[in-house]
């Protein structure tokens, strides 16, 4: 792309002064064409704002005739530059592509075909137009218009290729970012940016910002992320990929209120989602939330969602000491030595909810006792295997029907100290029985 191309701005094009009689000649715009052009091109912005009111439908059908017809780059470039000046001055107009005399055009297809087109000039403006015509649109439309689903996914299509190539190396990403903040909004596009593996193409800008141009690029990629949160297939990628640490980075270093804002929002949605609430606990989000309440924040709208956000975080914690929480670490494998482990408190108030499916959580446990190679999780397996006997009236029966002794006892000369240890109070707890177990000490 030639460096002079790529660097071009809408005020640099509309200097060029081009010969709009010529095409009048090879009858590519006609004589009421002419006759408008004359009258807008050139005149000071008040003056094509009062014709923009007075005559929006009649300039906006010959502007998509124009770029449908014609194919010289420079006039392409020109007439993108009026239409991009003409939003830019007032975004509402773009509802004058949606006017009935402007419908037996197809006022989507040029600007579609051009996000095709190798200038970079050409790609940005055609997609925040497109962006904004198309998002204007009023939603009775889509009954009769077929091929809206067709452009919002072409839009997502060429999103995503700017992040993951950008065209332009410093304004590629950003322009994608700012197009997909429009349209996030409409399902068909959340549905296409997930299925194009776009949601992970957003967390690597996931990222503290040092200037004004990155803190925008941060603030609408946080703006995209919030509004994916209302997405299910996109919170399932959120979840298990690395955005939200991320977010909780930039929460503890923003100092701008509307990034801040952002992405409490964003994870205020998140907290009740599968496993995220825990997941936040355990990245420090407590902690984060209550520094950010002690500063001078002057947003009470913000103020009130942090409030939230700690209320439903104080939940999340006291869940974590509860049998699901205990019940997600051992179905997913990750046994550690959190606190419930060795609260006698949780073991007597969640004992009956080791029966539940045919005592799944024991067969679990067990399981992990013949399989896993972590030191850690085999010592805490045999751990609650005991508390199980200690405070199941039945424990002992239970566990020795399940066939665990054999394989706690193989335990008993692991090389690992804590592996031992564990099993050896295990098999001690299982020939003592509850009665007798409770003096044993851990």
């Amino acid at each position: 792309m030639p460096a002079d191309q790529a660097e071009l701005t809408t005020d640099q094009v509309l200097k060029r002064d081009i010969p709009w009689e010529t095409y009048t000649t090879t009858k590519m715009i006609s004589g009421t064409g002419l006759q408008l052009l004359r009258r807008y091109d050139n005149k000071p912005s008040s003056e094509k704002a009062q014709l923009l009111d007075s005559d929006g439908p009649a300039y906006v059908r010959l502007f998509v005739t124009i770029l449908r017809d014609i194919f010289k780059e420079e006039t392409v470039e020109y007439v993108l530059a009026l239409v991009d000046e003409m939003l830019s001055g007032n975004p509402k107009r773009a509802k004058l592509f949606h006017e009935k005399s402007v419908a037996s055009e197809d006022a989507y297809e040029p600007f579609l075909r051009l996000l095709q087109n190798g200038n970079w000039f050409i790609q940005e403006k055609s997609c925040k137009i497109l962006s904004l015509v198309v998002s204007s649109r009023p939603k009775s439309e889509d009954a009769v218009n077929t091929n809206v689903d067709d452009v919002l996914r072409g839009l997502v299509e060429w999103i995503c290729a700017q992040l993951r190539q950008p065209s332009h190396p410093t304004r590629g990403i950003p322009v994608a970012i700012n197009c997909l903040t429009i349209l996030l909004k409409e399902p068909v596009v959340r549905s296409s940016f997930v299925k194009a593996d776009g949601v992970k193409l957003l967390v690597p800008l996931i990222v503290p910002a040092s200037t004004q141009q990155s803190m925008q690029l941060l603030y609408e990629t946080c703006l995209c992320v919030w509004l994916l949160s209302y997405y299910e297939p996109a919170i399932e990628y959120l979840a298990t990929s690395r955005s939200l640490p991320r977010l909780i980075d930039v929460l503890k270093s923003s100092k701008k209120e509307k990034v801040i804002r952002v992405i409490v929002l964003t994870l205020k949605n998140l907290l009740n989602k599968g496993t995220i609430g825990a997941q936040l606990v355990d990245l420090g989000l407590p902690q984060v939330v209550q520094s950010l309440k002690a500063q001078a924040l002057s947003d009470e709208d913000l103020l009130e969602a942090l409030n939230q956000l700690e209320d439903g975080l104080k939940d999340n914690i006291k869940k974590l000491s509860s049998f699901e929480k205990y019940k997600q670490e051992v179905l997913l494998g990750h046994l550690d030595w959190s606190p419930m482990h060795k609260d006698s408190i949780f073991w007597r108030d969640n004992i009956t909810y080791f029966e539940e499916n045919d005592f799944q959580i024991l067969r679990v446990l067990i399981t992990v006792l013949d399989t896993s190679a972590d030191p850690r999780a085999l010592a805490v397996a045999c751990f609650d295997l005991s508390q199980f006997i200690q405070y199941h009236p039945a424990g002992r029966v239970i566990v020795t029907d399940l066939k665990a002794k054999d394989r706690v006892m193989k335990l008993m000369n692991h090389e690992n100290a804590e592996v031992t240890k564990n099993a050896l109070l295990c098999i001690q707890r299982l020939f003592l029985g509850a009665k007798y177990a409770s003096f044993l000490q851990v």
